[in-house]
This record gives C-alpha cells, sequence and structure tokens, in this order.
C-alpha cells in the first residue's frame, strides 16, 4: 500500500521561505511522477509542480506560472522523500498543499493522473 505523508507547513509572513516535505512508502519516488497540489479555502484543487521520473533526462520539472521562479520541486532517492522548496511567499499562496504519485514516468499537471495522495499540509502566507 502506497502512503504520503506531508510535512512542513505552517504560517509565514510574506516573503518569507517553507520547505514541504512528502515521505512516500510503497512506492519509490524517484520511479514515477510526483506533483504538488494546493487548495484554497472555496477554489478548486490546482496543480502546482510536477517532476518525472528520475530516468528522464534525469528528471523534468515544470511548474505553474504562478510559483516559476519561486518554488522548486526535488526528491531524495535515499529517502524516498519528495520536497517542494517555497520561497518569496505570497499571501495568494495560502492553502492546503498536497503532494500525490501518479503510475507513470511522465510528469503531469492533471490530478486524474495521479492515483495517491498525501492528507495535505497547510500553508498560511500574512501579509
Amino acid at each position: 500500500q502506497v502512503q504520503l505523508v506531508e510535512s512542513g507547513g505552517g504560517l509565514v509572513q510574506a516573503g518569507g521561505s517553507l520547505r514541504l516535505s512528502c515521505a512516500a512508502s510503497g512506492r519509490t519516488v524517484s520511479s514515477y511522477r510526483m506533483g504538488w497540489f494546493r487548495q484554497a479555502p472555496g477554489k478548486e484543487r490546482e496543480f502546482v509542480a510536477t517532476i518525472s521520473a528520475a530516468r528522464f533526462s534525469g528528471a523534468i520539472s515544470y511548474y505553474a506560472p504562478s510559483v516559476k521562479g519561486r518554488f522548486t520541486i526535488s526528491r531524495d532517492t535515499a529517502k524516498n522523500t519528495g520536497y517542494l522548496q517555497m520561497n518569496s511567499l505570497k499571501a495568494e499562496d495560502t492553502a492546503v498543499y498536497y503532494c500525490a504519485t501518479g503510475p507513470s514516468g511522465y510528469h503531469s499537471v492533471e490530478l486524474e493522473d495521479y492515483d495517491y495522495w498525501g492528507q495535505g499540509t497547510q500553508v498560511t502566507v500574512s501579509s
């Protein structure tokens, strides 16, 4: 059984940084796509970042335009853990953040391409 456990969320001032972690068990994160999504109150869950399996040119990453240049997705193979480094945070980044893994190696921005999800971690950015 695949399980994903997020951590690292919290309250931060605008302009600050947080690093979210996604500890995985039951699936090797470097062998499958991994993604981060977020959901703000009253809004639909939206794509944030994705990374392909490591065998694809060392991993291809892709970001939503709203976070590109501020967020970085990565993995630690030894720890079987994914990360989302978030810098220059803005109030509009406030949301519950979810990590997810999919049954294929190609990166994807689509929610339906992911079959396992974490429980979510709250990120609140004060302005």
